[in-house]
């Protein structure tokens, strides 16, 4: 497979800026095999029936975004990747010249950290003040919105780009799939004999980094750390048992779950995944995935021509552009069905 096969032309004017007005006001387009259906994001219980087991990402965006400047002088810019514990972190760095090992760097004004090391295009930091560095972004960081959403984040943000159940912190950018739910169609969803299960996977920056290479099998993906709990495998377990269907929620919950099961079998535990789906990879516990529109070029873009299929994703995506979809992390929505 060649980079340019994920390749498709999308008019910027349909990259969303924005949310939607509400929470949920999206549209979903139904994929299932090359029948299409345009529907909204309100329709979608009426495509779901009860023993169903819908699995989430519960990660929650941190304020990872951090301005200052190098003690030596000139500005700095700081996207923390990863906590590491209390008082250190890899972050990519920003500045006129990388800083080099024993640097400091000033955040805020008030935030010192010392640059450690290098690890590839990863900086270490290690902050010196006694609070930890979830409280250091959180009084001083900015939220990171992706990098096609050409403004900074505002007040709106902060609430509009978590899902209603995050609450493992650790991302650095949304699981977007998730973005459309309320509270009440979860409830609603519930009333409906519609299981919910939950796992954690951390997204990173890689998430947007461009494939860079033509021959796609020698891309190298970025690393994530992910959690299945044991109450997960279960309640896949007893969706199988019963007949029901399991439905990830966003690429996220794709690649936690399909990393846990590499074995063949689904375990729970907590691990570190760079797994890589393009089409061929034969998925092991997804039956139907819900996502947003993709980059074109995109790893993700890969996962669900994996999923759905090549030619009924790009005839999708086509019909998308064609009804003015709107696309990427505030965009709409896709109920995908797995090709056989």
């Amino acid at each position: 497979m060649q980079l340019s096969d994920f390749d498709y032309h999308l008019p910027e004017a349909l990259i969303a800026q924005h949310p939607p007005s509400e929470r949920g006001a999206s549209r979903l387009l139904h994929v299932d095999g090359m029948t299409l259906s345009d529907l909204s994001f309100a329709d979608l219980p009426s495509r779901l029936q009860a023993g169903d087991l819908l699995v989430f990402n519960d990660t929650r965006v941190i304020r990872a975004r951090l301005f200052g400047e190098k003690a030596s002088g000139g500005k700095v810019e700081a996207l923390v990747e990863r906590v590491l514990d209390n008082h250190t972190a890899l972050a990519h760095v920003r500045a006129s010249k990388s800083p080099k090992p024993g640097s400091r760097l000033i955040f805020a004004g008030r935030w010192e950290a010392e640059m450690v090391e290098r690890h590839d295009a990863l900086f270490k930091l290690r902050f010196l003040a006694e609070e930890n560095v979830y409280d250091i972004l959180e009084a001083s960081g900015k939220l990171p919105l992706p990098p096609y959403i050409e403004r900074s984040a505002e007040h709106d943000d902060d609430e509009r780009y978590q899902t209603v159940y995050a609450r493992e912190q650790g991302a650095v950018a949304a699981p977007t799939a998730g973005l459309h739910f309320t509270d009440e169609m979860l409830a609603g969803l519930k009333a409906q004999g519609v299981e919910t299960a939950f796992v954690t996977l951390h997204v990173g920056a890689g998430t947007f980094q461009p494939v860079k290479v033509d021959n796609v099998a020698e891309h190298k993906m970025h690393s994530e750390i992910y959690d299945i709990p044991q109450a997960t495998v279960d309640a896949v377990a007893a969706a199988r048992a019963r007949g029901g269907r399991v439905v990830a929620i966003g690429t996220t919950s794709v690649r936690a779950l399909e990393s846990a099961a590499r074995s063949g079998e689904l375990t729970a535990g907590r691990g570190e995944t760079d797994i890589f789906i393009t089409p061929g990879y034969r998925f092991r516990v997804v039956d139907r995935l819900l996502t947003n529109f993709h980059l074109p070029k995109s790893t993700l873009l890969m996962l669900v021509s994996a999923f759905a299929g090549y030619d009924e994703i790009f005839q999708a995506y086509r019909h998308a552009v064609e009804k003015e979809y709107r696309f990427f992390s505030y965009g709409d929505a896709m109920l995908l069905e797995k090709k056989a």
